[in-house]
């Protein structure tokens, strides 16, 4: 999982009654917490590979001469990569934890501190790149919809420079110079050290729970009015891939919030109730935490996949001699397989191109 909180178990304590992290520890059953990370970490790696490799052996061409999709699912595959690496920390991470039995180093123990800080940091990074890359899989659908060219080197730059920027200077902040942050003095003082790791793991997150739903929102009402035009006329057939089209980007967001809104819970609890905290419910936030974060690969999995229809997968097609693409005998490739008889209006290449997301 990614949080904060638990970051800040990667410090030096001191051993008494007073540190709060302590006081957690006391009611927290780190062996019962750790297997559920274990458990998620290896489903979520299961559910990465999965996107992975499909997607790579399942490429072909359209007819004319570009690769079907290819934008959306290199959006995905390195969508599913990170998530990969990052579950392979957790996974690391809670299988040693297990070993030792123990969260929180000991006040001397050097070599803990340092394994601890190093997965909180490489599980951190990779997850928010996951943020970055649903993100830009909302922003290439609205363009490719309005028709406009994809921007893969920026979205590289942004989904892996903005994160090792957030995470370095974040976890910095916490842990250097000596990673004290659980003594501090001050109110002040637990702001200027911990609050920075909060606002970079937070912040991307509330932006695209926020951002994305608006984007989606305007790639429907976009596919809509497209669809509708060519004919002027709004059948069922157009209304069916519209729906259809929607569904898919609502799921996609409710996939998100399910995966990251604890996450966020459990930030507002911690900073509004400081100073008289509820241990046992933050505990369970991070029992959800432990299980939702690395199950978002396994998640994205299935509501990224190609859409099916009678457990038939469709591939669609595309000749050039289909200029329009009209698509007789054929159907939306969101859509799987129906009768000959459902035939669809006209479909600008954008909303096919993506369909199959």
């Amino acid at each position: 999982m990614s949080d904060p909180t638990i970051q800040t178990f990667c410090c030096h304590h001191t051993g008494s009654k007073e540190d709060l992290a302590i006081r957690i520890m006391d009611e927290f059953n780190t062996e019962s917490y750790n297997i559920v990370c274990l458990v998620s970490s290896t489903i979520g790696i299961i559910g990465s590979i999965y996107q992975i490799f499909p997607c790579k052996i399942s490429s072909h061409s359209d007819g004319f001469g570009n690769k079907t999709n290819s934008r959306a699912r290199n959006i995905i595959i390195w969508l599913a990569v990170a998530d990969l690496m990052a579950s392979l920390g957790v996974l690391v991470r809670s299988s040693l934890w297990l070993r030792y039995k123990s969260i929180i180093p000991l006040p001397d123990d050097e070599i803990s501190v340092l394994f601890c800080s190093i997965t909180s940091a490489w599980t951190q990074y990779f997850y928010t790149a996951t943020w970055f890359w649903t993100l830009f899989y909302a922003i290439d659908t609205l363009r490719t919809i309005k028709g406009r060219d994809s921007h893969p080197t920026l979205y590289h730059s942004i989904a892996w420079g903005v994160p090792a920027a957030t995470t370095g200077i974040g976890l910095s902040i916490l842990y250097i110079p000596n990673a004290t942050c659980h003594n501090l003095k001050t109110v002040t003082s637990a702001f200027l050290r911990i609050l920075p790791n909060y606002c970079a793991t937070y912040v991307p997150i509330a932006m695209v729970m926020i951002v994305n739903p608006v984007l989606y929102i305007l790639a429907g009402k976009e596919v809509e009015m497209t669809v509708a035009l060519p004919l002027a006329q709004f059948t069922s057939k157009e209304r069916r891939v519209v729906d259809t089209l929607k569904l898919k980007f609502f799921l996609i967001n409710v996939v998100f919030y399910v995966c990251w809104l604890p996450n966020l819970v459990n930030g507002v609890m911690i900073w509004t109730m400081w100073f008289n905290m509820p241990v046992k419910i933050i505990i369970s936030v991070w029992y959800i935490m432990a299980l939702m974060n690395p199950m978002q690969a396994l998640l994205n999995a299935l509501v990224y996949r190609r859409w099916n229809t009678n457990g038939k997968k469709y591939r669609p097609t595309f000749s050039s001699i289909h200029k329009d693409l009209n698509l007789p005998d054929e159907l939306s490739p969101l859509l799987g397989s129906e009768p000959p008889r459902m035939q669809l209006s006209p479909l600008p290449p954008g909303i096919n191109n993506y369909a199959t997301m």
